[in-house]
């Protein structure tokens, strides 16, 4: 099934050019924001059919790199940086059964599950990043140098890292949704 093909312009997913000038934490997060709005963007306008299609030989879907990327969100924002329990539906599933639930049971949600779960996920990091960087910190990139709460296996993360990673992470599964969404109906350079 093919779906009309959407152009940049006419996206109802609003995205800003990151800066090219500025502090370190005002171009970390507008790259953020800006490969948010791009992994939105090519699921956008899809049906549930396509959404859940793979392109062979690969079995990821956009589905499931919307549940993905929520789940990502959760679970450096909220967990390792804020040093909460993880957020529903995470708190409930069995990682040792399925080390990949997030993608597979993406083929279960409807696309306005997928999107309320995505942009609720990234409306909790904001607050959570902008509660972090409200509080008594140094200014600059001092604050960057704050460490989460809850360590990973390596150790205590600064929010330096969590936000370079949270780039590359984005990055490339924009990547990813290029190829994927190309391959469904054509549609580029969204």
């Amino acid at each position: 099934m093919s779906t009309p093909q959407p152009d940049a312009e006419s996206s109802a997913v609003p995205r800003t050019e990151p800066p090219i000038v500025g502090d370190e934490l005002t171009i970390l997060r507008s790259f953020i924001d800006f490969y948010r709005a791009t992994i939105r963007r090519q699921c956008e306008g899809l049906t549930v059919e396509q959404l859940r299609t793979p392109h062979p030989p690969s079995t990821m879907t956009l589905a499931g790199m919307l549940k993905h990327l929520a789940y990502v969100e959760d679970i450096w924002f909220n967990v390792r940086l804020a040093g909460n329990e993880p957020a529903p539906p995470w708190d409930t599933v069995d990682w040792a059964a399925d080390s990949d639930w997030d993608w597979h049971s993406a083929l279960d949600d409807t696309p306005e599950q997928l999107t309320a779960l995505f942009d609720d996920a990234v409306a909790a990091s904001e607050r959570i990043l902008d509660e972090v960087l409200g509080e008594d910190q140094p200014t600059g990139a001092g604050v960057l140098d704050r460490t989460t709460v809850r360590p990973g296996r390596d150790g205590h993360i600064s929010l330096r890292w969590i936000l370079v990673h949270m780039v590359e992470e984005y990055s490339r599964h924009a990547g990813h949704a290029d190829l994927l969404r190309e391959a469904l109906d054509g549609a580029t350079d969204l």
